[in-house]
């Protein structure tokens, strides 16, 4: 499970940096790929509290969910403001972006 949870936030971390990419250029994200990133996020998420749940998970699984949880609240927050047209604060996409990604290192590192 843990494979597929590092794939699909491999996969979404991609769309998120293009997403990024757009919103720091002062340009608003496609909606589809927001979607898109979104929902392997959640999928990531959700595989890790299958793992959780199992009860045999290493402390890394949930030092990495809970970064993933925090990325994704903020991520609710940053769609909140596509839902209103108006672009997010850039300082919140990087805060975004750089806890998503300690959550993936700390999740990548149990592979090696």
């Amino acid at each position: 499970m843990l494979n597929y949870a590092i794939a699909a936030f491999a996969i979404a971390a991609v769309g998120g940096v293009v997403l990024a990419t757009r919103v720091l250029r002062d340009k608003f994200a496609p909606w589809a790929l927001s979607l898109l990133h979104a929902l392997l996020g959640a999928a990531g998420l959700v595989l890790l509290i299958g793992m959780l749940v199992q009860g045999n998970a290493p402390q890394k699984v949930l030092v990495g969910f809970g970064l993933m949880l925090v990325a994704a609240l903020g991520g609710f927050f940053l769609a909140s403001f596509h839902l209103r047209r108006r672009l997010p604060p850039k300082a919140v996409v990087v805060v975004h972006a750089g806890i998503a990604a300690a959550g993936f290192l700390t999740l990548l590192s149990l592979l090696f």
